[in-house]
C-alpha cells in the first residue's frame, strides 16, 4: 500500500537472487509480508545463470551413494582449502546446519537433488547438483515464494540509499532505472541481497590493482556492480576482505560486448588440453577451478591460454549465459552454441592441427608436438600423464577434425569478501556493533560473514552459503518485524 512517507511493508528484501527467494520465503513463512526490489528488469540474479551446486554435508544422497562425510571433516577441508582466513564461526555454523537447513528445506520446497559431483579440495564427493543446475534450482524457490504469498516482485528498481532514523534502518530509497523516479519504500527489517561487484571491472581493479596488466574479465551476473556494498557502506556498514576475487579459468571474452570486458563462462569442456600462448602445455588441466586454474593460467605470460578440443568434444560445449540457454531451462541451445563456435574472434578453429595453429598464431611444430605428446600418454595406457599428472582415465585422444582453441582469461565470478555480519546477518558497523533492523546476506556478505570462505572457496561454499545466509536474513528480518522466532529457534 501507499502510505504518505511511501510504499510500506513489514520485510523489504532487495536482490532477487538466491539470498531475494531465501530471505523471502523464511520472512513469509514467519507471517511477515515482503516486497523484493530488483534492479534489473528480470528475476534470479547470479543464482539462476550459476551451475546450481552446493557443498552441503552428510546427506542422504551421499548416503545412499555409500560416501561417509562429517561436518568436522567438511569444516578441515573448509578451512584448509580457505588458506586458514575462513570465517570459522560462521564455517562451522554453515557445515553443521547444511544437511537439514539446506538440503532438507530446499527439497521441501521444491528442489529436486539429482547428483553429486568430487571436486577439488574435498575429501569426498559434496557438491550437490540440483535438477535443472541454477536456473532450475531458482525458479523452484521462486514458485514456493509465490505459492506462500510474496506478491510484489518489483523490477527495474534500483537502491541509491538507505533510510536511517536513530540508528534504525527503516527502508530505503530508490530510483526507476527506466524512467528516473525515486521512490521510497519503509520497512520494519530490511534485508539486503545486492549480490557482489564482480561484473563491475573498475572495482575489481580498484580493489586488486595487481592485477591491472592483465586482461580480466566480468563474469557475474550483469547487475554485480557492486550498488549493494557502496550503499550499505554508506549507511555505516564495515566492508572486509575485498580484495579476495575468485576468478574461473574457463572463459572466454563475449564478443558481443562493444567494450570488450564481460566474459562468457564456458564449461562441458572435460577433454580440453590447455597450452599457453607459444602453444606448450603448463598444468593439468583436471584442476580448472578458481583454486589452481585461474592462478596457473595468471602465471603464463601473457596471462591467457588456449583449450583445445576437436570435433568429437564440441557437442558437450555449454555456455552459463541465458543466451546460450532454451528459454525457461538450463539446457542448452545448440544452435546458439554452434555458432558462437563457428563465429567468436576469441575462438580459433581449424581442419587440421596446422591449420589450427595458424589461425593461433603459434609455431605449427610447437602445438603437433604438444598434442601429439599428450595423445601419446593416452596410447600408452599411463594412469596419468607424466608432465603435469593429470589423469588419464577415460579421457580423448585430440585427433577429430575440425580443432578448436578457445582463448581462456581470468573472469572475475565471485566476491569472497563483503560486509561483515554477526550470525544473525546483521550488518556490523566499523565498531562491530549491529545496525539495527538492518541484515546482508550472500554475496554481498562475502557469501556469510563477510568472509565466510576465505582466499579459496570449495566448489558449492558459494551458493551454499548464499542461500543458508538468505534464510538466516530473512529468518531474523521477520523477527525484528515482529513476526516469527528467527532462525533455529
Amino acid at each position: 500500500m501507499c502510505a504518505e512517507k511511501g510504499i510500506q511493508t513489514d520485510v523489504l528484501v532487495v536482490g532477487s537472487g538466491a539470498v531475494g527467494v531465501a530471505a523471502g520465503i523464511e520472512a513469509r513463512e514467519a507471517g511477515a509480508e515482503v516486497i523484493v526490489l530488483e534492479k534489473e528488469d528480470h528475476l534470479g540474479g547470479a543464482a539462476a545463470i550459476s551451475g546450481g551446486g552446493c557443498c552441503i554435508v552428510d546427506t542422504p544422497l551421499q548416503r545412499e551413494k555409500g560416501i561417509t562425510d562429517s561436518p568436522d571433516l567438511a569444516f578441515d577441508d573448509w578451512i584448509s582449502w580457505g588458506e586458514g582466513s575462513a570465517d570459522e564461526e560462521w564455517v562451522r555454523f554453515y557445515v553443521e546446519q547444511s544437511c537439514q537447513e539446506l538440503y532438507e528445506w530446499a527439497k521441501e520446497r521444491g528442489v529436486e537433488w539429482i547428483g553429486l559431483n568430487h571436486q577439488e579440495g574435498n575429501t569426498v564427493a559434496r557438491w550437490h547438483r540440483p535438477e535443472g543446475g541454477g536456473r532450475g534450482l531458482w525458479h523452484a524457490l521462486h514458485a514456493t515464494a509465490v505459492s506462500r504469498g510474496i506478491e510484489s516482485w518489483v523490477t527495474g528498481t534500483a537502491v541509491k540509499s538507505l533510510i536511517i532514523e536513530d540508528g534504525r534502518a527503516v527502508g530505503v530509497r530508490t530510483e526507476n532505472v527506466k524512467t528516473g523516479e525515486s521512490q521510497d519504500y519503509f520497512a520494519k527489517a530490511t534485508v539486503m541481497g545486492t549480490g557482489g561487484f564482480a561484473s563491475n571491472l573498475d572495482m575489481v581493479l580498484e580493489n586488486r590493482p595487481d592485477l591491472r596488466p592483465h586482461r580480466i574479465l566480468e563474469g557475474s551476473h550483469v547487475g554485480a556492480k557492486g550498488d549493494g556494498h557502496h550503499v550499505v557502506q554508506e549507511a555505516g556498514g564495515t566492508l572486509t576482505h575485498m580484495g579476495d576475487i575468485w576468478f574461473y579459468s574457463f572463459a572466454i571474452p563475449d564478443h558481443r560486448d562493444p567494450n570488450g570486458r564481460r566474459g562468457l563462462v564456458i564449461r562441458g569442456m572435460a577433454d580440453a588440453v590447455w597450452v599457453n600462448m607459444q602453444g606448450h602445455r603448463f598444468h593439468n588441466e583436471e584442476l580448472s577451478g578458481g583454486g589452481s586454474g585461474s592462478k596457473a593460467i595468471m602465471a603464463q605470460e601473457p596471462a591467457q591460454c588456449w583449450a583445445i578440443i576437436d570435433g568429437t568434444m564440441r557437442e558437450h560445449v555449454t555456455v552459463s549465459d541465458p543466451y546460450y540457454q532454451q528459454e525457461g531451462a538450463a539446457v542448452r541451445d545448440v544452435e546458439k552454441v554452434a555458432e558462437l563456435l563457428e563465429i567468436s574472434p576469441y575462438i580459433s578453429r581449424g581442419s587440421t592441427l596446422e591449420g589450427l595453429a595458424k589461425d593461433m598464431n603459434i609455431p605449427v611444430d610447437t602445438l603437433k608436438e604438444t598434442i601429439d605428446r599428450y595423445n601419446s600418454h593416452i596410447d600408452s595406457g599411463v594412469e596419468e600423464d607424466p608432465d603435469f599428472g593429470r589423469p588419464l582415465a577415460g579421457r580423448q585422444k585430440i585427433e577429430q577434425p575440425p580443432f578448436y582453441a578457445l582463448n581462456y582469461a581470468p573472469l572475475a565470478r565471485k566476491n569472497f569478501g563483503g560486509v561483515k555480519t554477526d550470525l544473525r546477518c546483521q550488518v556490523l558497523d566499523k565498531n562491530y556493533q549491529i545496525i539495527d533492523r538492518l541484515f546482508a546476506a550472500g554475496e554481498l556478505a562475502g557469501m556469510a560473514g563477510g568472509h565466510i570462505n576465505g582466499k579459496k572457496g570449495l566448489e558449492g561454499t558459494m551458493l551454499g552459503p548464499c542461500l543458508f545466509s538468505g534464510r538466516i536474513a530473512g529468518a531474523w528480518a521477520a523477527q525484528a518485524a515482529g513476526f516469527g522466532r528467527g532462525f533455529g529457534t
